[in-house]
């Protein structure tokens, strides 16, 4: 059982793409139960998974422990693969956190869900807040899309000063280049300066999963992009058996 976090505070980068496709690889390469948990008011991991949204704002119903879990998960259309959905009542998620005054509310929950899963993937906001504090202190690993430019570097400095200040609680992070177009010499210098970070590529395949509403793997099972999230899938995988 393992929680794995999907964080930059840096919008753009590829987060929910990222957990909608991490979340598909854990169910269907590795055959876990896995939830893919939305925090993002935006709403966008389910989006990529074809699931539809409902009109009831519940999903802060959760948090405050009003309204458990498991009567707001939707089943997806993949085996395995199910999703805790994001609505607009969560914008301001960080405010109910503090109003709660529960450092380690999401914590809780988390260890609640994993009695029923055995991978739980956060697709996380892009804030520096009470909610980022908390789903660091709940997460195994943070996963951080970092597109090869300055600002994402500065964003991944951000995350680690995050993530340290949990003390030790604080979960190891990866690093894994997003968006990467080896035509591109500031990328192909950037990825020759860490060439022990995972890589995902500038695809179209990976640009459809929004008008095809699924992952890469439900529509390009033999593209170099889903090859590139089943490597990446398989270094999460090493990296939580390790602890």
């Amino acid at each position: 059982m393992a929680v794995v976090a999907v964080y930059s505070v840096k919008g753009g980068v590829g987060k929910t793409t990222f957990a909608a496709n991490l979340a598909w690889c854990a169910a269907t390469q590795s055959s876990r139960r896995t939830l893919l948990w939305d925090l993002d008011a935006a709403g966008g991991a389910g989006f990529l998974l074809g699931v539809d949204p409902r009109k009831k704002k519940r999903a802060t119903s959760v948090i405050s422990k009003e309204l458990d879990p498991a009567k707001l998960i939707r089943k997806t259309g993949y085996p395995r693969l199910d999703l805790l959905p994001a609505d607009e009542s969560i914008r301001a998620l960080d405010v109910q956190l503090a109003e709660i005054g529960k450092k380690n509310r999401i914590a809780r929950l988390t260890a609640d869900l994993v009695k029923d899963y055995d991978r739980l993937v956060l697709d996380c906001p892009p804030v520096l807040n009470e909610l980022s504090s908390q789903i660091v202190r709940a997460a195994d690993l943070v996963i951080v899309p970092i597109p090869p430019s300055p600002l994402s570097a500065r964003a991944l400095e951000m995350v680690q000063e995050e993530v340290e200040a949990a003390g030790k609680k604080a979960p190891p992070i990866m690093p894994v280049f997003s968006m990467v177009d080896r035509r591109r010499t500031l990328h192909r210098e950037a990825v020759a300066n860490h060439p022990d970070w995972p890589v995902i590529p500038a695809a179209s395949a990976i640009e459809q999963c929004a008008s095809q509403q699924a992952p890469v793997g439900a529509f390009a099972p033999r593209s170099p992009a889903l090859r590139a999230f089943k490597k990446l899938w398989t270094d999460v995988e090493r990296r939580l058996a390790k602890g």
